[in-house]
């Protein structure tokens, strides 16, 4: 099987040589941690869990469509966060992107993430097509 990239014009990648946003190898797509930065790449969108958690999400919308699938195609996350008090928030937002089944998760709290502004980080596993909704 080959390795693919896969790239969402509503999402910015990484300059080169650091990491990919979304790889497919099969129907199986893997997406790196993924946080709410701006366009920019500088800049850190929402100022709390739930916006933070929010825009991720979307981002990891618009990676699984690109790679052909539905948000409830994605079977795994890991959710870091810096304040474990907040899951309710990451929770509401989750409650946004996802029905049926929701993904096998993990929320684990960290001492920091890239910089001090960002909240949330998440990183997750899809197998397109496996979904009621695919």
């Amino acid at each position: 099987m080959k390795k693919t990239r896969v790239i969402s014009p509503a999402v910015a990648e990484a300059p080169p040589g650091l990491w990919s946003n979304c790889l497919m190898v099969g129907s199986m797509a893997y997406l790196s941690g993924l946080t709410s930065r701006a366009p920019d790449g500088k800049a850190v969108l929402g100022s709390n869990e739930y916006e933070q958690a929010k825009i991720t999400f979307q981002k990891m919308k618009d990676l699984i469509t690109a790679a052909g699938g539905v948000m409830d195609d994605i079977v795994q996350m890991t959710i870091f966060v810096t304040d474990i008090k907040q899951n309710r928030e990451v929770w509401a937002a989750r409650k946004e992107f996802f029905t049926g089944d929701y993904p096998a998760c993990a929320l684990v709290e960290v001492s920091s993430l890239a910089s001090p502004e960002v909240l949330v980080e998440i990183q997750s596993t899809a197998h397109i097509g496996c979904s009621a909704k695919a």
